[in-house]
């Protein structure tokens, strides 16, 4: 008898267990939608459906309410009972506008965008695979709401509010990955992200220093890569997916390969992708400045200029690139949950483009401006604990090395040394993030940080016609930087239509640089040199809704940078005639931001949305002539140059709008535009004023969309306005090089548009092939700032075999 009981209480609990998977599915084709996010009233969790829409919901199991959502499907409420009487299953209507969506930026918990004061937006796996970008960066311009500035192929700055560089975050995963040596000038680390390996990214824009500390001015781009999914049931689960692709204006070929196999308590995920992209085709209709007319090779000892075939073509742009990532993931039991991440990403060497279209006495200045090859390599391990306590609901321990390198390789045309500068970071990290709600009204989000980067830097000179090499000056000395902080985030629920929110964040950093690598080749007073300071930021805002279809919101808040060993201790030519020496008397930048939001959803077809900003930047650092020993100039690479370093010397203001339409039309058709405009001034040395140089032309995209039983297309526009001559900040007049020339002989930025249109059509349940052509009108362009050309009319091709 006894053993009868436990036998029926053992099947009891395994029915039971198998009774609270949920499967959700598309209401109309009976499709199961992957990646929909489940959250509750009750509880912090964020749950995801996995490839077959199916999620195991024991974690909010008598919760009131749990809401499923999902971009482009009206999100789906209800209680946990109506679940089990609904026989666990969810149907999810598509084609709807709404508010809502699941972000996690903000706080690095999942929460819903009505509750952020802060504009947020997402880009979700559809997007990605239907935009088909080459890169990471590409991923973010196809949002319309970012601008990428390119020096070179290998590369993609973002520009954000008026704000670029190192005034702008990255995270993977929900770690830092900006480093010590993050610069001032365009940077290209965003393209060591895979964009096949990514689930999904997300941009806060504004200052976002209370969660992520120094550098989140602009804003912060946040990445997830693919997650390990497990098994609902006894068998394995094994999914994945292959994807080829081919780009025109570049002869782009692209292999990937991912694949997930979970077990109940086990999973892992293992991806590949490997990169190969010719010299870049610039289009035919535009100005004639931008053409290649000649390149330099390299001949019987000499570096000769010879004609380019084709001036459409932008000789040298080639690179290749490699992605690898390996994730492990264990849950032993509905409280915890550990991750392992491995990424790894390499390129090949690759010119800087815009250095090889520099002149000098009607020659070119460079034979040979490259990067060596950028490195990338990330350790993570990520821990989550879900146990309801006095001290938090949730908990999440984020612990993570980095191993960063780069270099620069240089040669003067006709000149004998190659001088070649290498730099290595090594970057560790521990975050410890917590969520409490003390009642039904109120969130806590608090934590701890502690990070270190560690700067080694060496430099060779290479005479090339004998082959011996001997030292060089380092680009940096050898350096630590440190930081520390501790955060605090207050959510209150005044009532049903009004949400609270403040925060406060305290940061200490260290940096300490050893000059000796270069004190054999500049007189500095000082072999070493400290700092240590330390920034209090905050933030307060207000979300309002008058109703389910309208959202107020309005928020102030502070961030900072503080001194990195790339503002303190670089040495660089600035510009010709110029060189950067080290500045040991820094402190950190400051940012004031004050934004209002507005969106409403017109009979759930119609969203119009609308932000306003201005952000204050007290502190900053920029270049500004300096003296090394009392003398305003030095030898430097064998020519007598003007002495700079960066210093807190400036303030600078940008002020924008960021404005949005989306329309659902009948038979599947849709309509969206994003509209950018941001103006900003910078101090300059002499009191006046100029032009921000990172606050980009206004910009924008309108698409016209149409979906239907496994058929996406989108007809689309992408523009940028003009940058006058007048208008061009000071720091661009000098590299007239980059600009078109008006009437008056004078550079510019002249406005542009794109006409493009992508396709994707799901063949078979395994199979979906996509593409389509950019730039159909063979527009010739340079977005502003820009080094290289954008491509002229691009054909794309990829297919993709998911199992």
């Amino acid at each position: 008898m006894k053993r009868s009981i436990m036998l029926w209480s053992l099947l009891t609990m395994a029915c039971l267990g198998y009774a609270q998977v949920v499967t959700v599915q598309d209401m109309e084709t009976g499709q199961p939608l992957e990646l929909v996010t489940v959250v509750s009233n009750q509880h912090n969790a964020l749950l995801t459906t996995n490839s077959q829409g199916q999620v195991k919901i024991n974690p909010f199991a008598q919760a009131s309410r749990i809401d499923f959502r999902m971009m482009g499907y009206k999100t789906s409420s209800m209680s946990f009972d109506e679940l089990k009487q609904g026989g666990f299953l969810v149907e999810m209507t598509a084609s709807q506008v709404s508010l809502d969506q699941v972000v996690v930026s903000a706080t690095r918990w999942s929460q819903t965008g009505q509750e952020v004061p802060s504009k947020i937006i997402s880009i979700t796996p559809k997007d990605i695979a239907l935009q088909n970008p080459q890169t990471a960066a590409d991923l973010l311009g196809a949002s319309g709401e970012v601008f990428i500035q390119k020096s070179q192929q290998g590369g993609g700055s973002p520009m954000i509010r008026g704000f670029s560089t190192n005034r702008l975050l990255y995270t993977v995963d929900g770690i830092r990955m900006n480093t010590a040596i993050f610069r001032s000038g365009n940077l290209q680390n965003v393209i060591s992200l895979d964009p096949l390996a990514t689930e999904s990214a997300e941009v806060l824009f504004g200052p976002g220093s209370i969660i992520y500390g120094s550098d989140a001015i602009g804003g912060v781009m946040a990445f997830q890569t693919l997650t390990p999914q497990f098994s609902l049931n006894e068998k394995p689960l094994i999914t994945g997916k292959a994807v080829t692709r081919y780009a025109s204006a570049n002869s782009e070929k692209t292999g990937h390969f991912d694949v997930s196999i979970g077990w109940k308590k086990w999973a892992a995920v293992t991806s590949i992708s490997s990169y190969h992209y010719g010299d870049l085709r610039m289009g035919s209709n535009g100005p004639k400045e931008y053409l290649r007319p000649f390149y330099v090779q390299r001949q019987d000892s000499l570096d000769v200029v010879v004609t380019n075939p084709d001036p459409r073509i932008q000789n040298p742009t080639s690179y290749a690139q490699i992605n690898m990532m390996q994730k492990i993931r264990f849950k032993p039991n509905a409280r915890w949950d550990f991750q392992y991440g491995l990424h790894y990403s390499a390129t090949s060497d690759y010119a800087r483009y815009d250095r090889h279209i520099r002149y000098k006495d009607g020659l070119p200045r460079s034979a040979e401006w490259n990067y060596g090859p950028q490195i990338w390599m990330m350790n993570s391990f990520t821990a989550t604990n879900s146990r309801v306590n006095p001290i938090y609901d949730q908990m999440t321990l984020r612990a993570a090395q980095q191993h960063f390198e780069e270099s620069r390789i240089d040669r003067d045309f006709n000149g004998d040394t190659r001088a070649s500068r290498f730099e290595k970071v090594n970057a560790f990290s521990v975050n410890l993030d917590f969520t409490k709600a003390p009642d039904a009204k109120s969130n806590l989000y608090y934590g701890l940080e502690l990070v270190t980067n560690d700067v080694d830097s060496h430099g060779t000179d290479e005479d090339i016609t004998t082959g011996e090499s001997v030292a060089g000056p380092a680009r940096y000395p050898e350096s630590k930087w440190s930081s520390y902080a501790a955060y605090l985030t207050y959510q209150y629920h005044l009532s049903g239509q009004w949400m609270l929110q403040a925060g406060a964040r305290y940061n200490l950093y260290a940096l300490h640089a050893d000059f000796s690598n270069n004190l054999p080749f500049y007189p500095f007073p000082e072999s070493e040199a400290s700092l240590t300071d330390g920034a209090l930021t905050g933030s307060l805002g207000v979300v309002y809704h008058p109703g389910q279809t309208w959202s107020v919101s309005a928020n102030a808040s502070s961030g900072f940078r503080s001194p990195n060993v790339d503002d303190l201790g670089k040495i660089f030519d600035s510009e010709p005639g110029a060189v950067v020496v080290p500045n040991t008397d820094l402190s950190a930048e400051y940012a004031y931001n004050a934004e209002v939001g507005i969106a409403k959803v017109f009979d759930e077809t119609v969203k119009v949305d609308l932000t306003g900003y201005y952000t204050l930047l007290e502190n900053a650092m920029v270049r500004r002539d300096f003296t090394l020993n009392g003398q305003d100039s030095i030898l430097y690479d064998g020519e007598l140059s003007k002495v700079q370093a960066i210093q807190n010397a400036a303030v600078a203001n940008v002020h924008g709008i960021q404005a949005g339409i989306e329309v659902k039309l009948p038979a599947g058709f849709g309509f969206s535009t994003q509209y950018n405009y941001q103006r900003g001034e910078e101090e300059l040395d002499d009191g006046t004023k100029s032009p921000s140089r990172h606050a980009a032309p206004w910009f924008g995209v309108t698409r016209l969309t149409y979906a239907t039983d496994g058929l996406s297309m989108q007809l689309y526009a992408i523009y940028n306005g003009e940058r006058s001559s007048a208008d061009l900040p000071e720091e661009e007049k000098g590299k007239a090089y980059l600009y078109a020339t008006d009437k008056n002989g004078d550079p510019y930025s002249p406005a542009w548009y794109t006409l493009n249109f992508k396709a994707m059509y799901q063949i078979t349940d395994a199979f979906t092939v996509s593409g389509g052509m950019e730039n159909l009108t063979d527009q010739r362009y340079r977005p502003y700032s820009s080094g290289l050309v954008a491509p002229g009319r691009n054909f794309i091709l990829a297919l993709k075999a998911r199992f």
